[in-house]
């Protein structure tokens, strides 16, 4: 059975921009699940979405997960938006 199991997995090895993407990625998810903590101190909350969600941008493009690309986009202009009507 474990035989069968590991010739449906092809073993690749990632590229540099890969492993770098994914690294960003993960500091991108970490902006972005502390910054609702950090919207009640004013515009860091804000920052902190904005560059979240550019951080996250190359892993989910590289991946072409183009729903989480929209997402994270969304995020990014969306939070661009409140912080000019937010002065």
């Amino acid at each position: 059975m474990k035989k069968y199991l590991k010739n449906l997995v092809k073993p690749r090895r990632l590229s540099p921009l890969e492993r770098l993407s994914n690294r960003l990625g993960y500091m991108g998810a970490a902006f972005i699940m502390m910054s609702p903590y950090l919207l009640s101190y004013g515009d860091m909350g804000i920052y902190t979405y904005i560059i979240g969600g550019a951080l996250a941008l190359p892993q989910v493009w590289l991946a072409k997960q183009w729903n989480l690309v929209i997402v994270n986009l969304n995020v990014i202009i969306g939070y661009i938006i409140y912080y000019f009507n937010a002065q």
